[in-house]
């Protein structure tokens, strides 16, 4: 008599999140195409980036929409990113990715760029937290597809978002502050009117949202496990929304095309 085949154990929230997480972690390479949509000052902003990284160490050229080039190398030119700015006076510029000039009118930095701010919502590990939990809120809730590719839908409801009051004991950075709340540091420079990179002085208190978002929408390729969308909503309505296309994941990306001399680069 045959052996019955056994069933696939049900996918799980757990189990999802896991897979999710690791695909993240795991990443050596990765090349996409990104849509964004981002509220900067009430009003959104929309973009079209064609994207490849490398980690370990940290690689990135992005190229948008208004051909605007941008190429990072870690450990290279004193720090800075080379900018093609595709303006007038047409020359390649050194900026330094986490200053003002290059956080202008976009929520994260070149550094940030891919899924470091999705790994960093999942992170349950994180001791510094001052709100632990949130990653807790989120459900696979249903699977759908998104350009043609299957899709696993994981949703986090936050109603409780809100922003809080916020009073350092000692200095600190903005990004450390955003840390301790998983908050990302956009909407604190923005509330609190900083400029990146700002310090927040021993004593003053500042605003700063007590989550990432009130709903997050997270769409998750079936079989890489990468994401594919990425909405997220709070207390004004949409706050960004990002779509992932052509992924391509952990092939190997020639060194040369993260330099600046690279044929086809303005840089």
């Amino acid at each position: 008599m045959a052996a019955m085949p056994v069933a696939a154990p049900a996918l799980t929230t757990d189990v999802l999140i896991g897979r999710l997480s690791s695909a993240i972690e795991n990443l050596k390479t990765l090349r996409c195409n990104v849509r964004a949509q981002e509220r900067i000052a009430g009003k959104y902003q929309q973009a079209r980036t064609a994207m490849k990284m490398s980690f370990n160490p940290y690689k990135v050229y992005l190229r948008n929409d208004q051909g605007i080039e941008v190429l990072y190398v870690t450990g290279q030119n004193g720090g800075d990113a080379w900018v093609y700015p595709n303006s007038f006076p047409y020359v390649t510029l050194s900026l330094d990715p986490k200053g003002s000039i290059m956080r202008k009118g976009i929520h994260h930095s070149a550094l940030e760029a891919g899924y470091g701010t999705i790994a960093e919502m999942l992170d349950g590990s994180a001791e510094q937290r001052l709100n632990p939990g949130f990653e807790k809120t989120f459900r696979y809730t249903s699977d759908t597809t998104v350009l043609g590719r299957p899709a696993y839908v994981l949703r986090s409801s936050f109603p409780q978002f809100r922003y809080v009051s916020y009073k350092p004991t000692r200095t600190e950075t903005v990004k450390a502050i955003a840390a301790k709340f998983g908050c990302g540091e956009y909407r604190i420079l923005e509330r609190n009117n900083l400029s990146p990179g700002a310090t927040v002085a021993a004593g003053k208190t500042i605003q700063v949202p007590n989550a990432y978002g009130s709903r997050i929408i997270l769409c998750i390729d079936q079989k890489l496990y990468l994401p594919l969308v990425v909405q997220v909503n709070d207390d004004k309505g949409l706050f960004e929304k990002f779509e992932f296309s052509d992924l391509v994941a952990n092939q190997p990306i020639p060194a040369q095309e993260f330099t600046k001399d690279y044929k086809g680069y303005k840089l």
